[in-house]
């Protein structure tokens, strides 16, 4: 009785160290490759999440999602060479294909501009900050996972938001962001960064759980557990890096209303 309860309780630990190791993954695949390399495999990400998306909400389609996925691919490498005029128009495509063709029309093209901003913002942060900024805003991401999967399973307690994800609790989520303060702390310290990084570290993290709490909800909401079978046993892409995309979300909205201190190093 004992053993099955604690295999209740840890009983997605696997798939939780599968995210961990294939965004951490990413930041190493990141180290090596960068230029267009990396922008490449992040245009290919947007049109394979585009797709889980619209799959999602569409799922006795075929063409649709396939389409969908083709044209965020499509849009985010041509704004990488289109003039800027152009830029805010081929980012709303497929945002607006979404609003036209999919179930839940509204919820889906919300997350689909999320989608198409941190795939564009993902390579402007590379291409501007360097490699630095990609592998702190991944580790940030994984260290909040980590731990606030094992102290929110160990400790308990009050839920964060239980209408919408009834498994997060507070210790959990506070514990994301102590983690998070550890990444910023330890890249002031290895890269010499300004202090504001531990600030703006566990900032990033909320963003990142918040992500995680929406594609949960639109999974919940599609009546479905995984956004797709593309990592055999361990779900979706949209399963693994939606906290990125709430994480990189927050830093362009952010960076809109005032420098942010994000690590530059090269």
């Amino acid at each position: 009785m004992r053993a099955g309860r604690k295999q209740g309780r840890w009983g997605d630990l696997p798939k939780r160290m599968a995210s961990a190791a294939i965004m951490l993954g990413v930041g190493v695949v990141e180290i090596w490759l960068g230029g267009t390399t990396f922008s490449l495999l992040v245009v290919l990400l947007t049109g394979l999440m585009t797709w889980e998306l619209a799959r999602m909400q569409n799922p006795r389609a075929l063409w649709v999602p396939i389409g969908l996925g083709v044209m965020a691919s499509a849009c985010l490498l041509a704004i990488l060479y289109a003039p800027a005029l152009w830029r805010p128009v081929l980012m709303a495509l497929p945002p607006l294909a979404c609003l036209a063709s999919l179930h839940h029309r509204k919820v889906a093209a919300v997350y689909a501009l999320a989608i198409m901003l941190t795939g564009y913002t993902l390579i402007d942060l590379r291409n501007m900050e360097g490699t630095l900024v990609i592998v702190w805003l991944i580790t940030i991401v994984v260290a909040s996972d980590v731990m606030g999967y094992f102290v929110g399973r160990s400790l308990g307690g009050p839920k964060f938001w239980p209408r919408v994800s009834p498994n997060k609790t507070w210790s959990g989520t506070i514990a994301g962001w102590v983690g998070a303060a550890m990444v910023g702390l330890a890249t002031v310290i290895l890269a010499d960064e300004p202090w504001q990084v531990i600030l703006l570290s566990p900032v990033v993290a909320f963003a990142g759980q918040l992500g995680d709490i929406a594609e949960s909800w639109i999974k919940r909401r599609a009546g479905i557990k995984d956004s797709s079978s593309l990592i055999p046993g361990h779900g979706g892409l949209l399963d693994r890096f939606d906290a990125v995309i709430g994480a990189v979300v927050a830093i362009m909205l952010l960076s809109l209303l005032f420098p942010l201190p994000v690590p530059d190093s090269i």
